[in-house]
């Protein structure tokens, strides 16, 4: 990596952290209706936001355009992205760029447009997307945790940004947020266009599940759930309805959590069918 020329992806990719901790709010799969038919639209515009602690997801910025880009990942599956460009860019000019990838569980509007557009507004060429099997990407069953192919979308991402006549391919950035963080390092082990990384309250996956927070879930436990989750697999094939497990609930406890309300606020306004 030529460090000089990638100097400013990686101080202003630091910014973001100034944008507040409302990155990882979802840490695990979120419950959802079984119509494996993806959304026409993941985002529910007749919800009015929670802004007690001034996180707008809502925010847009009058710097920049926005436009919605679809592209194929190498599984021949439809990516679809909000493309943000700085009204200021100069004809003929080759911007950096950056990927921003949603919390897992989420979509794109949930805080990766908010950290695409705050980017854009500095200059950067920008493209929030959803992962494979969330919001409007292509995959079925909707709402599969499929880490391989997550990792590879950010991989298709750089194959649209760089083909683009105003985005230099050799400064092309990513911020991954929860989740996303742990899939962009992944790939960007394999991914060598893939030049500066930075992650917002990044989990790993892997490890929650495996020992739930806090590593609170014994080696019982965790083989109680990998039996009961095989198990499934005849029910399902036999006709039943699919199962999804822990997440966001679909309705709030008669006395919820801070943490629960919180979650629930954040994702319940986006529509999962």
């Amino acid at each position: 990596m030529n460090f000089k020329k990638n100097l400013k992806i990686i101080r202003a990719i630091t910014m973001c952290l100034a944008l507040g901790t409302m990155g990882c709010i979802n840490m695990n799969m979120v419950s959802a209706s079984d119509n494996l038919q993806a959304p026409k639209s993941a985002f529910d515009k007749n919800y009015k936001p929670d802004m007690s602690r001034g996180a707008d997801n809502f925010y847009q910025s009058d710097k920049v355009n926005m436009q919605k880009v679809e592209f194929k990942n190498q599984y021949n599956m439809t990516v679809v992205g909000n493309l943000f460009v700085p009204k200021n860019l100069a004809q003929n000019e080759k911007a950096p760029a950056i990927i921003v990838g949603h919390p897992m569980g989420a979509v794109k509007e949930q805080s990766a447009n908010l950290y695409a557009t705050k980017m854009a507004e500095q200059g950067f060429v920008t493209l929030a997307m959803d992962l494979s099997f969330w919001g409007e990407c292509e995959g079925l069953p909707r709402n599969s945790v499929s880490p391989d192919i997550y990792a590879e979308d950010f991989s298709a991402a750089v194959d649209y940004l760089g083909t683009r006549d105003f985005v230099d391919k050799d400064r092309i950035g990513v911020i991954g947020i929860c989740g996303s963080g742990s899939f962009a390092i992944s790939e960007a082990k394999i991914d060598s266009r893939l030049k500066a990384i930075a992650t917002v309250s990044m989990y790993d996956m892997g490890t929650a599940t495996r020992s739930a927070l806090g590593h609170s879930q014994s080696v019982d436990q965790r083989k109680g759930i990998i039996k009961e989750a095989s198990n499934q697999r005849y029910s399902e094939f036999l006709g039943q309805e699919r199962k999804y497990t822990s997440g966001t609930a679909d309705k709030l406890s008669e006395n919820p959590s801070d943490i629960e309300k919180e979650f629930y606020d954040f994702l319940s306004y986006y529509k999962r069918i």
